[in-house]
């Protein structure tokens, strides 16, 4: 907004009003992109100590710190009368924003049935969606009101960070967290809560058994035993999978598109407008992504999404590169709108794919003794790369010019043969599972998969049950293996 860029940035605004500055030049300002980049760089710093806090505290605690957060930089944003403040208010939105990484998608995982976990997780990227389009909506309306419609955008921040603190006053706390805490009987009634049935002592045998594996594993520490090379596949996605998020674009579209807007020619109000509709356009992506993410799979979707993301960002490319070039500062009727519509296509595949997918897999991959750790690393690296992309993305811009959708063709194009053979499915896979029915059976990974150290001698006194009539056989790792045992037990 206008009355925005006088205020704070009168550099930037004159130079939108210079007819001499390049088009993809014109917004080329290392501080006016610190405004959208030191949310990130917060949440990044704020990860780590996130993972501490949801594992001692709960998911409960971490959501309602994340409101506090939000809303005491919501009062510093939208009352800011400085640079500093303003910038002060998103540290705060952003370490918040670490927070509520850490602790929602987690949540999710830990209380969805298996078969519904996925399309449970990506409600989670729903409402994201939702309130990147309500948030463009917002702007697109504020941007009529002089000239505090920039204070009206920033404030609207309250009523999300009310929420949240909502939810981490009146949510219960997961039944794998209450097992951590002895707190069995509570635990027994959130799941059968949770299930909507009482029948749930086959799945609480489950989840007390991991519990405990976990617990004894973590007490070697769950950041050691993030890095040991049985865990090098979790890992790896962990890292991969927000890196390749950051990398396919969407993030530059979403933060600058209306720079992108005016770039290609379009007025201030039409490129507010044009940011409203390819926020409408994530919601539904992100929608039908629900629908069908537990049926179709994850792999699949990655796959395909990544196909049509490389022909938008080619196709979005080379429209640049023929129609705005010399003298030409806009694009023509029919190359504005093919622009606006390759971007809303790539939008839709975004959301419908490595939007969520890219948070939905990291959360229900780990083993439950490093799942805090993980998620840290997660929301880090996500943090990491959206930073470095929010900070760079009109540089490059001013630099690469066109060559800069060619950039991100480039990684789509990486994202999608690292998709093929390195990313296995995990629908429909309950979490305890994943190693024994994922990991173990790629045909790379597996080679990784060991048992992990410790495990046989905590568990020196297994119970093996067939059908619940079996008599129990003990199985003890620290003399003969299954010396007492008849050899019919073999079946079991």
């Amino acid at each position: 907004m206008q009355d925005f860029l006088l205020k704070f940035y009168p550099t930037v605004y004159r130079n939108e009003q210079s007819v001499k500055h390049d088009n993809y030049c014109k917004y080329n300002d290392q501080v006016f992109q610190l405004f959208t980049s030191s949310l990130y760089i917060a949440a990044l710093l704020a990860s780590f100590l996130a993972g501490s806090v949801t594992h001692k505290r709960g998911h409960r605690s971490t959501m309602l710190m994340a409101g506090i957060l939000f809303s005491t930089g919501t009062i510093l944003g939208s009352a800011a009368e400085n640079l500093t403040m303003l910038l002060l208010g998103r540290i705060f939105l952003g370490v918040g924003l670490g927070f509520a990484n850490q602790a929602v998608p987690l949540y999710l995982s830990e209380v969805a049935p298996p078969s519904y976990r996925g399309g449970l997780n990506m409600l989670f990227s729903i409402n994201i969606a939702l309130g990147i389009f309500g948030g463009n909506l917002i702007n697109y309306l504020a941007s009529h009101i002089h000239p505090w419609g920039w204070r009206l955008s920033l404030a609207m921040t309250g009523l999300p960070s009310f929420a949240i603190t909502l939810a981490g006053l009146i949510l219960v706390d997961t039944p794998t967290f209450l097992i951590r805490q002895n707190k069995h009987e509570q635990a027994k009634r959130v799941l059968q809560k949770l299930r909507g049935h009482p029948d749930i002592a086959a799945e609480y045998a489950d989840l007390v058994k991991a519990t405990e594996i976990a617990e004894h594993l973590r007490a070697k520490s769950s950041i050691r035993n993030l890095f040991h090379l049985r865990n090098a596949p979790q890992l790896t996605m962990a890292i991969a999978l927000p890196f390749f998020q950051q990398f396919s674009g969407n993030d530059a579209i979403l933060f600058y598109g209306p720079f992108l807007f005016k770039a290609a020619g379009l007025g201030v109000k039409a490129s507010l407008y044009s940011a409203v509709v390819t926020g409408s356009v994530a919601v539904v992506g992100t929608v039908v992504s629900v629908l069908i993410v537990d049926k179709a799979g994850r792999r699949t979707i990655l796959l395909g999404a990544s196909v049509v993301m490389f022909g938008c960002m080619v196709a979005v490319g080379i429209i640049f590169g023929v129609e705005i070039k010399g003298t030409v500062s806009k694009l023509s009727s029919a190359g504005s709108g093919l622009e606006l519509a390759m971007i809303c296509l790539f939008v839709f595949m975004y959301k419908g794919s490595w939007g969520p997918l890219a948070w939905v897999i990291p959360s229900e991959i780990f083993p439950l003794d490093i799942r805090s750790a993980a998620q840290s690393v997660v929301v880090f690296t996500n943090m990491l790369f959206k930073f470095i992309i929010a900070q760079t993305f009109l540089s490059m811009l001013c630099t690469f010019k066109f060559g800069i959708f060619f950039f991100f063709a480039g990684w789509l194009f990486v994202m999608g043969v690292f998709t093929l053979l390195f990313l296995p499915e995990t629908k429909g896979i309950p979490l305890d599972d994943m190693v024994d029915r994922v990991w173990r059976r790629h045909w790379f990974w597996k080679s990784f998969i060991t048992l992990p150290e410790g495990v046989d001698s905590k568990l020196s006194s297994l119970e093996i049950n067939a059908n619940s009539k079996l008599s129990s056989v003990e199985i003890n790792t620290n003399s003969q293996f299954l010396s007492a045992v008849p050899k019919q037990a073999n079946n079991v």
